[in-house]
């Protein structure tokens, strides 16, 4: 396992400021040969930017690895890097399909990810075209970037405000990735916004009396999650993922309670219980808070060259655990009949407490929530939350013929809005 996530040597010496020759530029693909250069490529690029905190590469491995990701299935995926005529490596893309979902859209989207380049709209340009065609040969109408071959709470939108240190598993670029993007024609489809509460200060005492009003009312209960009886919160957080999301989303895929037991499993080392909070209505799971200590806390020490959990929970034993000062929140969610009822702030209320009684914690993270879900992004306001960041999930239409329109959450209506447009407007 250590060989096969050893660095190549010769990259180790590569300067990104030296002298590029782009005249011509060779791109890649990925095989089991050489994949260890789609992760160098980054590394590369990013030398002496204390902002980035580089992935696990085995986290990133493990997504285009067909035994390990189910979206292989029905799903297909390629990887690139991009050299100068001087064998200095310039970017990385991938591209994929899941043909699931593809196929339930109005209009087919594949996706491009890990998209990482020099500030050269050359070069962005041949990765853009790498995926763009290898997508249209795959029968795609649009590309969405930059994306995960996965869910969306990781690896996903284009960092355009907030360019500090992310949460685990929320995307970091440099700054000139949107000129990148938006020059060579993708748009604007989503916007993904990220709050950061400060717990040294107090929970709002208007919405503290509506939370602990709300969760006095006969009929409800609000528990936290515990290792020891999993199977049943798994079960419970299944019931409210499904019923919340597929109410408005027609491309929406069920989740299974197998889908979450290999990931709560692996996940366990890392799993503070009083962090994942459920809402009862008469023993019916109504709502959830799912979230997780901040490991890129950690993770910044290793620089993506971490290949067994074990090394990493060593050095935060070490740490004696207070290394980390932030959790962020992956899920919240609360099934449509109760979304008016206040559960969302009862639930915050006990997870936030959860959260302050470990002094050495001074900040949630919440991301993130989209531009289309007013709603909670009301609710994060009230409970005192602040935007810190913002990405940007773009679409470039593949086909000119097809409207672009940007993203909305009204079911019956996934992938489009009165106010279409077309590409060339």
């Amino acid at each position: 396992m250590r060989q096969i996530f050893r660095l190549l040597a010769k990259f180790t010496s590569l300067n990104p400021k030296i002298q590029l020759h782009l005249n011509i530029m060779n791109l890649i693909q990925i095989t089991t040969e050489n994949f260890r250069t789609f992760h160098d490529a980054a590394r590369i690029l990013y030398q002496g930017d204390s902002n980035r905190i580089a992935p696990l590469d085995m986290e990133i491995e493990n997504i285009f690895d067909p035994s390990k990701n189910d979206l292989f299935k029905d799903g297909e995926a390629i990887r690139w890097i991009l050299q100068d005529d001087s064998g200095h490596c310039i970017g990385r893309v991938a591209a994929f399909i899941n043909y699931h979902k593809a196929r339930k859209s109005e209009i087919p989207a594949g996706g491009i990810g890990f998209f990482e380049c020099i500030d050269s709209q050359e070069a962005a340009n041949l990765l853009f075209d790498a995926g763009k065609k290898w997508l249209l040969e795959r029968g795609m109408k649009a590309m969405d970037g930059s994306i995960n071959f996965g869910e969306n709470f990781s690896y996903w939108g284009v960092l355009v405000e907030g360019f500090t240190q992310q949460g685990y598993g929320m995307p970091y670029n440099k700054p000139y990735y949107q000129k990148l993007f938006e020059t060579y024609g993708f748009r604007d489809f989503f916007q993904q916004h990220s709050y950061h509460i400060d717990i040294t200060k107090p929970f709002p005492e208007r919405m503290v009396k509506f939370a602990e009003y709300q969760a006095s009312r006969p009929g409800y209960s609000f528990r936290h999650y515990e290792k020891k009886n999993a199977g049943k919160y798994i079960s419970d957080l299944v019931s409210v993922f499904n019923t919340t999301w597929s109410d408005y989303l027609e491309d929406f895929t069920p989740m299974t309670e197998r889908d979450l037991d290999g990931v709560m499993e692996s996940a366990k080392p890392v799993i503070v219980e009083d962090f994942i909070w459920f809402a009862y209505k008469d023993e019916r799971p109504v709502g959830m808070v799912i979230a997780f200590p901040d490991l890129n806390q950690v993770l910044a020490h290793f620089n993506g060259r971490v290949n067994t959990w074990v090394k990493m929970l060593k050095f935060m034993l070490l740490k004696n655990g207070k290394t980390i000062t932030r959790n962020r929140v992956l899920i919240a969610g609360v099934i449509p009949e109760y979304q008016n009822s206040g559960v969302i702030g009862s639930l915050f209320l006990q997870f936030t407490n959860a959260t302050k009684s470990r002094k050495h914690y001074t900040e949630i993270e919440l991301s993130w929530v989209g531009d289309y879900n007013p709603r909670m992004r009301k609710v994060y306001e009230q409970i005192g939350a602040v935007p810190k960041k913002k990405h940007i999930t773009y679409r470039y239409m593949l086909d000119p013929a097809v409207p672009f329109n940007r993203f909305t959450n009204e079911r019956g209506n996934s992938n489009l809005r009165k106010d279409s447009l077309k590409k060339d407007e």
